[in-house]
């Protein structure tokens, strides 16, 4: 199948769906120079992930934490919305796409103009953080020039708890919410499109294939071949933005 025919069979199923579900991975970010977690000179290829377990044992690990956070925060806050995110917004206002399932933490779909309701975190967002306990709001900026100052981790000013990045880390539970609204999504779903996620983090990637299972067509457009590409409808290799975009009409 060639590039403009990948691309008109994306945009017909796209026509031809009445509810869709938008599910999006790294490599939508990477487009935004984000760089993803996983591949070869990624994020864990330079720092060894800390995870939950740690964190909430260790001072030490606890600041190490945010002394990463605070190192990489740049890149995230520069960070502005692509091509891909904007195709997939253009997706949510005008139809057909009720919600976007995301293993991103950028906070890049907000940013690009979807209601925070239609979008479903299933790791969280890197670009605030809580409290553990009360689940008190604190902003990264404040916490930074705090941190600055002390060299401590930060505390809750209202309970004491662990403040952390709202996002989920190694051994921490998924948040039940999410995934069940998730799971809600993918069950209603007639159309089901996979941007930038290799599919091999679970339970997340547990929806492709239950969105298939149930009847619904199954589109991925990954750079790189993923694990579901052998039941899905459509397969394109190809950039996201300029794919999307195209399929959608949108610059």
């Amino acid at each position: 199948m060639s590039d403009d025919q990948g691309i008109a069979e994306l945009s017909r199923l796209i026509r031809a769906a009445r509810r869709a579900v938008v599910f999006t991975g790294a490599g939508i970010s990477t487009e935004s120079g984000i760089p993803d977690f996983r591949s070869p000179g990624g994020i864990w290829t330079q720092y060894r992930p800390i995870d939950f377990d740690e964190f909430m044992g260790s001072e030490e690990a606890r600041r190490e934490a945010w002394r990463r956070k605070f190192a990489t925060d740049p890149t995230i806050r520069a960070a502005k919305p692509n091509r891909g995110h904007r195709a997939v917004a253009a997706l949510v206002q005008n139809g057909p796409a009720a919600a976007i399932i995301t293993q991103n933490i950028d906070g890049l779909h907000q940013a690009s103009g979807v209601p925070e309701k239609r979008v479903i975190e299933l790791h969280g967002n890197t670009t605030y953080a809580h409290c553990l306990d009360c689940r008190k709001r604190y902003e990264i900026e404040a916490l930074r020039i705090a941190f600055e100052k002390r060299e401590e981790a930060p505390r809750c000013d209202a309970c004491g708890g662990f403040v952390k990045t709202a996002t989920i880390s190694f051994g921490q539970a998924m948040p039940q919410e999410a995934m069940q609204r998730a799971e809600l999504e993918t069950l209603a779903a007639d159309l089901f499109i996979v941007l930038g996620s290799s599919l091999v983090v679970y339970p997340a990637a547990g929806f492709p294939e239950l969105a298939k299972r149930n009847g619904a067509a199954l589109a991925i457009v990954n750079r790189e071949p993923t694990g579901l590409d052998e039941i899905a409808d459509l397969v394109l290799n190809r950039a996201i933005g300029e794919t999307l975009g195209a399929a959608v009409g949108v610059d």
